[in-house]
């Protein structure tokens, strides 16, 4: 679906009766369709309907989200995220509800779905700068860990219960060593690019020597960072993006959200770029019940920083091959000597069980 493709009439109008039948209105009209920036790797639309009837029935503020003209390879389908966030909703997670799913291409040549349009500010670098000192930041720290607890109370037992009408048969078996599959996985990925990196592969190297079990495997996120919510003033919002999710070692979430990478310059707040680690971690063990293990982030910080690597080479082929033309994909493959350096500095300060060899 490109801009051109919504601008078309015959589009507005199949995209109109779509909503309106899966809305149970008797007439959608299409008031207003935008892009939304951000979502490097699915497009997002906003898009205002007026619907006539229905429990639905007014004006709606909606996202319309599909895919790119190309993937980033782990990332879920339409029809998957579609199914996490009706799963993530049902176990109190702040998400957008998520309305209608689309898989005839018939309507705008590719699956969608459409979800409640949420207020905030969603750009990881004015949230870190915008918010005020102090109290504000640790609550917002505060808030993102009790969130992040109830989308770890999402278990293979439970998943099936909160959204009764999806299948998550995509999801597979859960994993009894989650670190290890991730090692394998991205070296999969770096010998699909074919390209030599010598500092991820010795990473990659010491996460598979320090790997370690996992007490108890739940849903993670897998994208839960800065950029990737938003903040509406001082509030939380939502939670977006949910196009990784996976069973997995909920302490890589926390890696993730703590990780360098997505502190948008202001690295002395270790916490996502928005406070300290202790209302974050506060919040997260009082909800979740489990007690976090710094040595076990340090870890999942590692592989936060080469996961990001080997995505932002991903980003790159994409605009190198061709098939998508983007300087955003072009300057993300450009990060990744930084992304060395951290992860060599992380090596070199962190406790190590094995050697690289």
């Amino acid at each position: 679906m490109t801009a051109g493709a919504l601008a078309d009439p015959a589009a507005q109008q199949r995209l109109c009766r779509f909503i309106a039948t899966a809305a149970g209105a008797g007439n959608a009209t299409l008031a207003s369709v935008a892009p939304l920036r951000g979502g490097a790797i699915q497009e997002n639309w906003a898009v205002d309907v007026e619907i006539e009837g229905g429990r639905h029935s007014g004006t709606q503020a909606l996202v319309l989200r599909t895919d790119a003209p190309t993937r980033v390879a782990a990332s879920h389908n339409r029809a998957q995220e579609f199914a996490l966030l009706r799963a993530a909703m049902a176990a109190g997670v702040a998400v957008p509800e998520a309305l209608w799913l689309c898989t005839d291409a018939a309507v705008l040549g590719r699956p969608f779905y459409l979800m409640r349009r949420m207020p905030g500010v969603g750009a990881g670098h004015r949230v870190v700068k915008e918010l005020p000192p102090g109290t504000a930041r640790d609550a917002l720290a505060e808030r993102l860990g009790s969130e992040l607890a109830r989308i770890h109370a999402i278990s293979p037992q439970t998943i099936a219960d909160l959204a009764p009408d999806q299948s998550f048969a995509f999801l597979g078996e859960p994993s009894k060593s989650p670190a290890l599959d991730r090692v394998r996985l991205y070296r999969t990925y770096l010998d699909d690019l074919g390209i030599g990196r010598p500092v991820l592969e010795w990473g990659l190297r010491w996460l598979e020597l320090n790997a370690s079990g996992v007490d108890a495997v739940t849903l993670v996120h897998q994208d839960f960072r800065t950029g990737n919510y938003l903040v509406d003033g001082q509030r939380l919002t939502a939670i977006l993006d949910w196009e990784f999710s996976a069973w997995g070692d909920p302490i890589s979430d926390i890696g993730w959200f703590c990780a360098k990478c997505w502190r948008f310059g202001s690295n002395d707040r270790e916490a996502g770029g928005i406070a300290s680690r202790a209302p974050f971690y506060r919040a997260y063990e009082a909800a979740s019940g489990r007690k976090i293990d710094p040595a076990a982030v340090h870890y999942w910080e590692v592989a936060a920083h080469i996961r990001w690597a080997v995505i932002a080479l991903q980003q790159a082929a994409r605009h190198l091959s061709g098939e998508e033309l983007s300087l955003e994909l072009a300057l993300t493959g450009r990060i990744v000597p930084e992304l060395e350096l951290e992860i060599l500095g992380l090596l070199g300060m962190g406790r190590r069980t094995g050697r690289a060899a």
